[in-house]
């Protein structure tokens, strides 16, 4: 059961496609189920929210190419900007409105109808029924954040009523983030640890209540984080942050929310699908990562990389077509990376560490200093990767890597800025810790304005010689939805790849149209 998308688009399509005869019982279909289950509901909405933000597909998601941690090699539009070729904004949009909130909210209903079995309690079953929606709602406000982060203003208030509201209107994204604070802090009261919930249907935590509130309170730490530099925000940010870091977000590894993949068809990770199923192995590790990563001797390397037949690791360039020839020319993605049943990940605990890092520099109550989560981020992620802790402990001792130097010694083809930026500390690092967690590289990349990313000349002169900070709105939004579409493009500053959501409040200078 897929809830209907909040255009009328598919309002049409499912009317054209539906087949009309007088006889009452013609699409009685006898051979199907309709009435899915509201564990069936959550495990597909949590592989939809998983697959679009792991997959490299360039049909869903080419953020790999716009952080830099890969280079295409036969066919380069996508690395080159061109967001609609493939209709990109759209496949994104429905598969996180329809695919993940539809099914979510749809899943909600179904718990609404379920009678309560004679041998449960009413209490126990009150409890298992309130962490089951907590849960739900938890990973709604997940995907309603991945919606701002990626076009801004977006439809909210009047998002999934349809047949109610058939064109919904686009919500201030200034508006959203603060109502999703209020939604995620009463999730998280909702949710009982002493209580059930899904026995069945939960990928990521198994129904654990425990889990799933320190990945809330993550949560809100991460949308904390986000609203920090802008002013307007700042006793919000504060409160939120300190807030979710007393009640306990997640810190080691065993807590990393993890989505489990099968090492078969149809239910393996996107990237195994896109990079070996599909023999379609064409790309390479970009070298603006490659580089960086040499130039610190980084033990991840082997990991992320394969070696060059000198031993070497070398990437290709952003925005070009790599192909002379690429099976040898180039090092290529690493087989960790291309598992079958490699995990897919919503959050986890480095990157967390590195939220409270960056929150210890902003001078908020976090428990600890900058370079305390600084080096527990960093080690975090070496383990994840299986890197010794020898050789982690080298990594950290670098000057080059140290948290007090870092940004003031120059690194071979990376000269320090001179300043000690702590952004630029982190932002380097958490850079290279979320190789193959595209999405959430390129929110931190556009809020602390490291690494500093060179968009290639070749790239589409709408960027305005710029790295994209946002999608453009989708092309159905705008020709069907198209007053408020165009009402939500005027308020943001123009459905542009250069126009910023409201948290992302550095502006580079832009080349001009």
């Amino acid at each position: 059961m897929k809830k209907i998308l909040l255009s009328i688009v598919t309002l049409t399509v499912l009317t054209l496609s539906s087949c009309v005869s007088d006889n009452d019982n013609f699409n009685d279909d006898k051979k199907k189920s309709y009435d899915v289950s509201a564990e069936s509901l959550l495990t597909d909405a949590q592989k939809e929210l998983t697959d679009q933000l792991t997959t490299p597909s360039v049909n869903n998601n080419p953020l790999r190419y716009y952080v830099q941690y890969w280079a295409a090699t036969l066919y380069a539009t996508e690395s080159r900007y061109n967001l609609t070729q493939r209709t990109i904004p759209d496949t994104h949009w429905t598969n996180l409105y329809q695919n993940v909130l539809g099914n979510l909210q749809t899943s909600e209903q179904v718990l609404s109808k379920q009678v309560k079995p004679g041998n449960v309690t009413d209490s126990d079953w009150q409890k298992q029924q309130q962490n089951k929606v907590a849960i739900l709602e938890i990973l709604r406000v997940y995907t309603y954040q991945i919606l701002v982060d990626t076009f801004g203003d977006i439809p909210y208030s009047e998002s999934l009523q349809n047949p109610k509201i058939i064109l919904p209107k686009y919500d201030d994204d200034k508006a959203i983030y603060p109502a999703l604070i209020i939604r995620l802090n009463a999730a998280i009261a909702k949710l009982d640890p002493t209580g059930k919930s899904f026995d069945t249907g939960d990928l990521v935590y198994k129904g654990n209540a425990t889990d799933w509130k320190l990945f809330a309170n993550s949560l809100k730490l991460k949308i904390g984080i986000n609203i920090a530099e802008n002013v307007e925000f700042a006793a919000l940010a504060k409160t939120t942050i300190e807030e979710a870091y007393n009640a306990g977000v997640i810190l080691d590894n065993p807590k990393n929310a993890l989505f489990t993949y099968a090492s078969f068809a149809p239910n393996y990770n996107p990237v195994f699908d896109n990079l070996v199923a599909s023999q379609r192995n064409d790309n390479v590790p970009a070298n603006t990562l490659v580089n960086r990563m040499n130039a610190l001797s980084d033990p991840r390397r082997p990991i992320f990389f394969t070696p060059m037949a000198d031993g070497t690791y070398k990437g290709g360039n952003p925005g070009s077509r790599n192909a002379n020839p690429y099976e040898t020319s180039y090092s290529h993605v690493g087989d960790a990376i291309k598992k079958p049943a490699a995990p897919g990940v919503l959050l986890e605990a480095f990157e967390v560490n590195f939220y409270l890092a960056e929150a210890a520099a902003r001078g908020f109550a976090v428990g600890n200093t900058p370079e305390y989560y600084y080096n527990k981020a960093i080690t975090l992620s070496c383990n994840y990767w299986g890197v010794t802790p020898e050789e982690t402990a080298a990594y950290l001792a670098q000057p080059t890597v140290a948290y007090t130097t870092a940004a003031t010694t120059p690194i071979d083809g990376f000269p320090g800025t001179g300043t000690g930026l702590w952004q630029e500390k982190i932002g380097y690092q958490e850079w290279i810790a979320l190789y193959n967690r595209s999405f959430q590289s390129w929110t931190a990349f556009r809020r602390l304005d490291f690494p500093i990313l060179i968009s290639s000349s070749t790239s589409l002169s709408i960027a305005r010689g710029q790295v994209p900070v946002r999608w453009f709105y989708p092309n159905a939004e705008q020709t069907v939805n198209g007053t408020n579409w165009q009402a939500a493009s005027t308020a943001i500053g123009g459905d542009l790849l250069t126009t910023r959501i409201f948290w992302d409040v550095k502006q580079p200078p832009l080349k001009p149209l």
